[in-house]
């Protein structure tokens, strides 16, 4: 018997809520009367709520359009941002859509190509963090003894680091400093409270009967742990890892509104630097300021308000069914 795709009026079965609240979809096999469900898979069943929970869709809408605008800006406004081309702080117009510096310098451009810059800090930054972290809680908590306490130590030490501290005299002995070089300082300084997090999921995970199971079965620990244990965070390690995205760019645009940021290069937070440096308030260039300023806050409100909405998703006791 062969089968067919439904035509374009076919009515497809809704996804109901079948025993204990699991996502079905109506089986067409009656037995006794009764319909059989198919369960959805964990994939479909993640899917099924993402859509539906309007943190997620609100979130991920304001990072997407940012991202798009970081991609086709720098085609829309090729060259260099920094050139001066325009007339002296000009307000917003249809030739210049987000006004010029007081040197004429087009705001727009400097805002797209500065839009991709914070994502490459939060992507690298975030990434650092979230692999030194994941790698320093997984093994800490599954070996234990000396090992844990070595590894807390080392994460206790970095954490109580003054940053701002260990950047300035970094800033003393680095005379060119890019976004990469800042992506990597926060990577490595920001990790902590993550490795601390991981370490306490995995404490729970390693005594329950699955991992049990595999170290009798002669599986070795670090299969164990990237194998068995990770498998089972997923979902709290992706929240993790947003949550280090956006905190990423934030300690940037921090760093760089203070001075101590990248020396070449474009950025969110330079432009607020730039724009307090050149009295840009005083002035009345309001639209020197505010989009940066919009954009930051944006970038990093949807990043929570998406991670909020992703932990009603993978925990089912959140979810409004």
């Amino acid at each position: 018997m062969t089968t067919r795709a439904p035509s374009a009026g076919a009515q497809t079965p809704d996804v109901v809520q079948g025993p204990q609240g699991v996502p079905t979809v109506p089986g067409a096999v009656p037995v006794g009367g009764r319909p059989d469900p198919r369960p959805m898979s964990r994939r479909g069943e993640i899917l099924y709520f993402a859509l539906r929970t309007k943190k997620v869709i609100i979130g991920l809408t304001i990072i997407a359009v940012f991202l798009v605008l970081a991609l086709i800006g720098p085609i829309i406004r090729p060259g260099d941002p920094d050139a001066l081309i325009g007339p002296l702080g000009a307000s917003p117009s249809a030739d210049w859509w987000f006004g010029t510096t007081s040197f004429g310098q087009d705001i727009f451009a400097q805002f797209v190509y500065s839009l991709g810059s914070t994502f490459l800090v939060g992507a690298l930054g975030g990434g650092i963090a979230a692999i030194i972290g994941m790698t320093v809680g997984f093994v800490a908590g599954y070996r234990g003894g000396w090992i844990d306490e070595v590894l807390n130590m080392i994460t206790n030490v970095v954490l109580v680091i003054p940053t701002l501290a260990l950047l300035l005299v970094a800033a003393a002995y680095l005379s060119a400093r890019g976004v990469v070089v800042e992506a990597l300082f926060i990577g490595f300084t920001s990790w902590p409270w993550a490795a601390r997090a991981i370490r306490a999921q995995t404490f729970s995970l390693r005594s329950r009967e699955f991992v049990n199971l595999a170290r009798m079965s002669g599986v070795k620990g670090l299969r164990i742990v990237f194998g068995e244990i990770a498998p089972n965070m997923s979902s709290y390690l992706f929240l993790t890892f947003i949550l280090l995205f956006g905190g990423a760019i934030l300690i940037a645009a921090t760093l760089d509104f203070i001075g101590l940021g990248p020396t070449s290069g474009s950025s969110l937070g330079l432009m607020m630097y730039d724009a307090v440096a050149w009295s840009a308030l005083q002035l009345g260039l309001w639209w020197w300021f505010i989009p940066p300023g919009v954009a930051i806050t944006a970038i990093v409100g949807a990043l929570y308000i998406t991670n909020v909405g992703l932990d009603e998703v993978f925990n089912p006791k959140l979810r409004n069914t």
